[in-house]
This record gives C-alpha cells, sequence and structure tokens, in this order.
C-alpha cells in the first residue's frame, strides 16, 4: 500500500555555527526538509511505497529538492514546479539539539489538486497531513482539507500530524486549534508531542488531553515524550513505550522520522478489528530506534537509516 505525503518541500539552512542563533550565527549548510518531504523521504529510504504531493520553485532550489527527494525512492509526479521561489527555512541548534526556525514562504503554498487527482492519489492509500504550513490557508490548505474530506468518504486510514510552530502561529493559538479540529475529526490516528497535548486539548492532564482527541472521532493518540519515549492511546488503553539511549546532536527531523517508521510499518500490515492495536507497541519500538539514529546526525534527510541498518543496530532502552 502507498503512503501519501502532503505539504512542503523547503530548503533548510542549518546554521553551523552552534549556540549562536540566528541573529549572530554566520555559516549555514544547504539541507533538503519539509515535514512531509522528511516523512515520505524516511518511508521511502526504508524500502516503502511513499507518494510526495507539494510545489517547488521552478528554480535550482526547487530542482536541487526534488533530486533529492527521489533519490530516497519517493515518487515526485505530483510536485510542481511554479513560478515563485522555492520555500527557505533557516535553522539554528543548541548543543541539546534543540532548534530556532525562522521560515521565508514561497512555492508550498500554491498547490492545487483538480478531483480527478484526489481520487487517484486516494486509490489504495494511506493519506498522512503533517504539514506545517498547510493550516495558514491559500491553495495548499483548500487542497489539504479536499483530500482529507475525500479520503474520510472513501474510508481511507488518515494519520494527523498538527506540526504547530510557534513562529508561524504566534498570537493565534486560538485559530490553530479551531483549524486542528477539523483534522482530528477526519483522523484515525494523530501524532502530538507533549506540548502540542495541551495546546490542542486545552488540558494540563494527558490522559484527558488524549480523551479530547478521542471524542472528536481520533482511533490513536500518538504523544511524543522526548527522552522519556511515547505514549499510546487506544480503545480505552494507555500506556507509554520507553525511548532509548542516544546522543542527540539534531532533533530536526526526528518527529518526521518517527510517524514516516510508523506509517512503513502499518503500510506493511492490517488494520484489523482493532486498528492495528496489538501491532503498535512494536511499531512505535522500531519508530524509536529510526528517530534515535536521526538525532544522532546533522540533517532531516541525510540521516534516515535504511532498514537494514536499523537492524544491524544495538539499541539500549534509557533508563529512567
Amino acid at each position: 500500500m502507498k503512503i501519501v505525503c502532503v505539504g512542503e518541500m523547503l530548503i533548510d539552512f542549518v546554521c553551523t555555527d552552534t549556540n549562536k542563533g540566528l541573529v549572530n550565527g554566520v555559516n549555514y549548510v544547504k539541507k533538503s526538509g519539509g515535514a512531509p518531504a522528511n516523512v515520505a523521504a524516511c518511508i521511502g529510504k526504508l524500502g516503502g511505497d511513499a507518494v510526495l504531493v507539494g510545489s517547488v520553485g521552478n528554480d535550482p532550489f526547487g530542482e536541487f529538492l526534488i533530486n533529492e527527494v527521489k533519490g530516497y525512492g519517493v515518487n515526485t509526479d505530483q510536485v510542481a514546479s511554479l513560478s515563485s521561489s522555492t520555500t527557505l527555512a533557516f535553522v539554528s541548534l543548541g548543543d541539546n539539539g534543540e532548534r530556532e526556525f525562522a521560515f521565508n514562504r514561497g512555492a508550498d503554498e500554491q498547490l492545487s489538486l483538480d478531483d480527478s487527482t484526489i481520487n487517484a492519489l486516494l486509490e489504495d492509500s494511506i493519506l498522512h497531513l503533517g504539514s506545517a504550513t498547510a493550516l495558514l490557508g491559500g491553495e495548499l490548505g483548500d487542497s489539504y482539507l479536499r483530500l482529507a474530506e475525500q479520503g474520510k468518504k472513501n474510508g481511507n486510514v488518515i494519520c494527523f500530524d498538527p506540526n504547530y510552530r510557534v513562529d508561524l502561529w504566534r498570537g493565534r493559538d486560538a485559530e490553530f486549534r479551531e483549524i486542528c479540529n477539523t483534522y482530528f475529526a477526519l483522523a484515525d490516528m494523530v501524532k502530538v508531542s507533549d506540548e502540542e497535548l495541551v495546546l490542542l486539548s486545552q488540558q494540563d492532564d494527558m490522559a484527558a488531553g488524549c480523551q479530547y482527541f478521542h471524542d472528536l472521532g481520533v482511533k490513536v493518540v500518538l504523544v511524543t515524550l522526548g527522552p522519556e519515549g511515547c505514549l499510546i492511546s487506544q480503545n480505552g488503553q494507555q500506556y507509554i513505550v520507553p525511548a532509548y539511549e542516544i546522543n542527540a546532536v539534531d532533533t530536526t527531523g526526528a518527529g518526521d522520522s518517527f510517524i514516516g517508521a510508523i506509517l512503513f510499518q502499518m503500510a506493511n500490515s492490517q488494520p484489523g478489528d482493532k486498528f492495528f492495536q496489538d501491532e503498535f507497541k512494536g511499531f512505535i519500538e522500531f519508530a524509536g530506534k529510526v528517530s534515535g539514529l536521526v538525532c544522532a546526525k546533522i540533517g532531516a534527510m541525510t540521516a534516515l537509516p535504511t532498514l537494514p541498518e536499523v537492524n544491524a543496530m544495538t539499541f539500549v532502552i534509557k533508563k529512567k
């Protein structure tokens, strides 16, 4: 089964001056990025069938992105090259791997899909909605919602990752919550960070926050807890799958590789009556290994491992 990832492709200019921030940083390295592109690349690198849907500029950066993603085995037939400039993001890193973003938005917001393309994309596919920019509106926002609504009608498995970015939504958190609620009502699975859980559910208690999403129709809620692992909430049960010991140097793309690894496994399994309930612990353990390897290197895509590389590594569960 193919996995359709929709949204931005962009260039990450990563500042190599650690702890300088974007204000004082001078040296930058060009990396391919964008959350949906990162997820698709992860799936492709693992050997899955990933289709990326998005738009870039008809410029050197756009050409670079398409070639780069193709190199990970991703189908880019639905990536449009437009007259606008390719979207850029500038990223600085601290010693602990945490990051600071600045966006220069371009062609990604102009993605437009017709009904026949939407229907073709949804045929025998899992739909992943993990764009950080699609919820801002524009033609991308319209196409994103139409894909989600048609996928719901068709019975596609739909995964939603809100991908909250404070710099994109500063002072507009209530609007972000309202838009996300539309997608929670359409999604089967949702991945949020612990901070996003509080922001979007308005609940400090994790169980109550998960129940907020379940009440909107979400079957499975995954809450990433950083070094503490990942909480799974499904069918009235909640438990934490612990993380592995890693030496984090760059968390850029960690969440994208995590969900990509889960989607890769879902596409090679059957949901059954309980929607993968018996498989999710194994899905999360595998995804933790993939994202752990990504965190140990610089770059969202260049750090992605192959399936044999994941299987060849020995991982140690992080002690509390």
